[in-house]
């Protein structure tokens, strides 16, 4: 039986192409109806600029040229030596020099905004998911303890947490916890989304160790494995194979959810993206750019989570 055209993989992706690119210059035209001028050239110093630094006089005097020296004879007869090797010169040999006359000067490749920003959200990030998975196994395994007191305890921690908004626990965060307990701002946003997230963890990793048959449990048992030998060696690699995908989901959350600490004032991305915006008023270029360095972000984890998967459908588990 013939295959359909709209069932044709290689149909499918032009089609895909074409509704892209017809959005692409749909919305392109839109921003032309409101004159707006596209100023893509300014986005690439935003990543990366030269500086310049220069080498200055520290007094009046001469100056001396041997090689890759640059020495003053100051009026005092003190010197100053320095290496101007790979420096461009602005004077020649014997030149009179005033203090702070620039003697030379190089110009230095340094991270713009955009590229410190984006390590300050990856920073966050990674610090955030390592403690929320420890507090979600904690909590995970206090609930299926079988103790009541701390099944009890898991239980409002997860209810507390997943049920009010990240914005507010992290103004919570920051105007009480860290005030009272003198944390910095960025250990305040690390703190809020660790606990927000724990939360979620902990349920996945609830639902994934009872999804593991009760006959694994059996064997260990028989095999002479205690409690934590049992969950250690058998019970977490087959539950965290089961919860990966929608960890790496929570994970991917946390990556975009890590933007509300630039309302507390902590230079991620998103706060380099509105000071980019305020001071050239090019909105449409810079938020484009932030949400692609999040796409770019995101699709690396969700790469990675993938590769995870595979691997650990071959081997049974971690």
């Amino acid at each position: 039986m013939r295959e359909s055209i709209f069932k044709n993989k290689k149909t499918g992706l032009i089609l895909a192409l074409l509704f892209y690119i017809g959005l692409g210059y749909f919305l392109y035209q839109a921003a032309s109806k409101i004159n707006y001028t596209w100023k893509w050239d300014m986005i690439p110093k935003y990543f990366v600029y030269h500086q310049k630094e220069p080498i200055t006089s520290p007094c009046d005097g001469k100056l001396e040229i041997k090689g890759d020296k640059a020495i003053v004879i100051c009026e005092n007869k003190k010197t100053y030596t320095f290496n101007i090797k790979g420096y461009k010169l602005e004077f020649k040999n014997g030149d009179y020099l005033y203090e702070d006359d620039e003697i030379a000067y190089k110009s230095v490749l340094k991270p713009g905004p955009f590229l410190m920003g984006l390590w300050v959200t990856i920073k966050i990030s990674i610090i955030s998911m390592v403690i929320a998975f420890i507090i979600g196994l904690i909590i995970a395994i206090m609930r299926l303890s079988g103790i009541p007191a701390l099944d009890y305890i898991g239980s409002v921690y997860v209810t507390v947490i997943r049920g009010t908004p990240l914005l507010v626990q992290l103004f919570i965060f920051y105007f009480i916890v860290a005030t009272i307990f003198n944390l910095p701002r960025f250990w305040a946003g690390v703190m809020s989304l660790s606990i927000f997230y724990g939360a979620y963890i902990a349920e996945i990793l609830r639902g994934a160790i009872q999804a593991v048959d009760k006959g694994q449990h059996e064997a260990a048992k028989s095999l002479g494995f205690n409690a934590w030998q049992r969950m250690y060696y058998i019970i977490l690699p087959q539950a965290l194979r089961k919860a990966l995908p929608a960890l790496v989901g929570e994970l991917i959350s946390l990556i975009k959810d890590s933007s509300l600490v630039s309302i507390i004032s902590i230079t991620d991305l998103t706060k380099v993206g509105r000071e980019i915006v305020a001071n050239t008023f090019s909105p449409f270029e810079t938020w484009l750019t932030v949400a692609a360095l999040y796409l770019m972000l995101t699709s690396i984890l969700s790469f990675i989570g993938h590769k995870l998967e595979k691997r650990m459908k071959v081997k049974g588990g971690f």
